[in-house]
């Protein structure tokens, strides 16, 4: 690859598969949750190697390093080529935590709570909001 390559941030965001559409990517930017250096990007930005992304997908935010502008969507294996993950771990735990949800009260495959299953449910979550 060429060495002075820049890239449009929507482009390089769907292209490393941050996001799974390039309007995604364009949408996040315009909401301002793509920052470089603090500064939120507009989609038509262009990028050029070394810049440190932040990217703010709640629960967590997420920081990236630029290694190679690429326009093509790469396929998984290849991502780690062309961007360096900078995030810290208690931003990944947060996606963790917000991943398991509600589904960790029930074991799988148990079904649906009963009325008395969901009353306990709902007063045992009424009792860690109030903190």
């Amino acid at each position: 690859m060429s060495g002075n390559k820049s890239v449009r941030i929507d482009k390089y965001l769907w292209a490393v598969r941050i996001f799974k559409t390039r309007s995604l990517a364009a949408s996040a930017c315009r909401m301002g949750r793509i920052l470089v250096n603090d500064v939120a990007l507009k989609p038509s930005r262009m990028i050029e190697g070394g810049e440190v992304l932040t990217v703010k997908k709640p629960p967590a935010t997420f920081s990236y390093k630029v290694t190679e502008p690429v326009e093509n969507r790469l396929s998984a294996k290849l991502v780690p080529l062309y961007l360096e993950d900078m995030t810290p771990d208690s931003e990944k735990i947060k996606v963790e935590i917000n991943r398991t949800g509600s589904a960790g009260f029930r074991k799988k495959g148990t079904g649906r709570p009963t009325k008395k299953e969901r009353r306990i449910i709902d007063s045992f979550r009424d009792d860690f909001s109030d903190r």
